[in-house]
């Protein structure tokens, strides 16, 4: 690993191995090679009734398995979207079986259970970097970097395929790391977050509650 010399003053970017965050982010949203060719068939499911997969662990034993899918409405440029409500949870739900149950890619018997994020969810995709840009996170990586593994501080962006952090405890300086090397990110609740949070549930709700007088006009 070396550290750079360019860059803006009090920034150090840490450099690694070539490859764009669109190729590696399967690999953080899904852990095992199955996860990650499960992602490869539901995301077109998810994106064509307007959702993304976040996240998607199958766990358990050959006799009895469970599948975790984590999903949300794309965020937009205004700050909503977000959460998904247990009406669109059970949407997604029956789309994802549908093409389970006609592929069969899962052996033995299974569970599918999907939910939302939630306000201290994983960061998964790149954008979720940038999306989230000025709360705090924890991030770990597959390696040593700066003496250690893991960091907590503020989201900083990113830059290319690089992640930013301002380091909690190390004031005026933001480190950038390759998205490659994350192998677990999480966002921190704080006052500030969960204040963000009640206003995408809130803009959520309005926006539910005008396509239903929509609906009932017509």
């Amino acid at each position: 690993m070396a550290l750079s010399s360019g860059g803006p003053k009090g920034c150090r970017f840490l450099f690694g191995r070539s490859v764009t965050g669109e190729e590696f982010e399967r690999h953080v949203r899904g852990k095992t090679q199955e996860d990650r060719e499960l992602i490869e068939m539901l995301d077109p499911v998810a994106e064509s009734l307007g959702y993304e997969i976040v996240r998607l662990r199958l766990m358990g034993g050959a006799e009895q398995r469970r599948l975790q899918i984590m999903a949300e409405h794309p965020l937009l440029e205004d700050g909503t979207g977000g959460d998904m409500n247990v009406e669109d949870c059970a949407r997604l739900s029956r789309g994802i079986s549908e093409i389970l149950d006609a592929a069969d890619p899962i052996t033995g018997e299974y569970t599918l259970e999907v939910s939302s994020p939630g306000v201290d969810r994983p960061l998964t995709r790149l954008k979720d970097f940038e999306d989230y840009a000025g709360l705090e996170a924890r991030i770990e990586l597959d390696r040593v970097a700066e003496g250690r593994k893991r960091f907590k501080g503020e989201l900083a962006g990113i830059e290319d395929d690089q992640v930013g952090l301002n380091i909690e405890g190390e004031d005026d300086v933001t480190v950038y790391f390759p998205f490659a090397w994350i192998i677990d990110a999480k966002l921190v609740m704080t006052d500030t977050l969960m204040e963000r949070g009640a206003k995408q549930r809130a803009a959520r709700l309005k926006s539910d509650n005008d396509d239903l007088s929509e609906s009932e006009e017509d």
